[in-house]
Parts: structure tokens; C-alpha cells; sequence
């Protein structure tokens, strides 16, 4: 078991925007948020670890959407021992995802809140499930 501690958390980005889509009032649209992860490693602190998470809702001309969003959140991690196993870097991002996602969940509700829209809440979801193919 991989032991941390988050240090901090800020979001580097945080847009909204309203589009206007002509639609019927009854019309629902498909929200399908698009995820991302990043890990970076600090060079000079071995134990160091930073997760990036990204969240994008974004319009097209094939799936409009009543709004444009996107939020990237940044946590900064350390790790009680360093890792050298592969396997340890997958347990630690996942486990770091885990306990990142809920405030990219809040992000997204406070700001579709702030825009004066019906605030978009995500289900509770597993963020460690939600890059189940993904190599480190």
C-alpha cells in the first residue's frame, strides 16, 4: 500500500461559456464530460508527485451543448517512501485520482452555479475508475 498526503490543490483553469442553441423547451441535451489525467514528477523531489485533472464539455456543430466548459484542477502529493515498481505508480494515481475527483465534481457544480444556470451535478462516481486503460 502506497502511503500519501496531499499537500495542496488549485485550479490552474476555469471557463464557462453560454451558447446559444435554438432547441425545442422540452429538448434534453447529452452532457458528456470529457476526463483527463496527468502525473508529473518533481526531478528534484523524488517523493514528489503532481495529478492533474481536466474536465471538458465542449459544443459541436454534431452534438450541441447550452454550454462550453472546462476546469483543470492540480493536486500536489507526497509520498511517505519513493516508488520504484511500475505497479506502486498505478496504485498511487489511481489512489490520488480517488481522492482528487470529488473536488473536480464540486468545481464543476459551483461554476455552472456561478454562470446563473441549473448547476450540472455529476453523480458520485469511483475517479479512480475513470482511466481504467490508461498506462502510467
Amino acid at each position: 500500500m502506497i502511503n500519501f498526503k496531499m499537500l495542496g490543490m488549485h485550479c490552474e483553469d476555469m471557463r464557462f461559456r453560454l451558447n446559444v442553441v435554438k432547441a425545442e423547451p422540452q429538448t434534453k441535451f447529452e452532457i458528456k464530460p470529457e476526463f483527463n489525467r496527468q502525473l508529473k514528477k518533481v526531478k528534484e523531489l523524488p517523493k514528489r508527485r503532481i495529478v492533474e485533472l481536466t474536465v471538458k464539455m465542449v459544443s459541436t456543430d454534431n452534438e450541441p451543448k447550452p454550454f462550453d466548459l472546462a476546469i483543470r484542477l492540480v493536486a500536489v502529493f507526497d509520498l511517505e517512501e519513493e516508488i520504484w515498481l511500475a505497479e506502486d505508480e498505478k496504485e498511487f494515481i489511481t489512489a490520488a485520482t480517488r481522492a482528487t475527483f470529488p473536488y473536480l465534481r464540486c468545481a464543476i457544480t459551483n461554476l455552472t452555479s456561478a454562470a446563473m444556470i441549473n448547476p450540472l451535478m455529476l453523480p458520485p462516481l469511483d475517479g479512480g475508475a475513470l482511466f481504467p486503460d490508461e498506462k502510467v
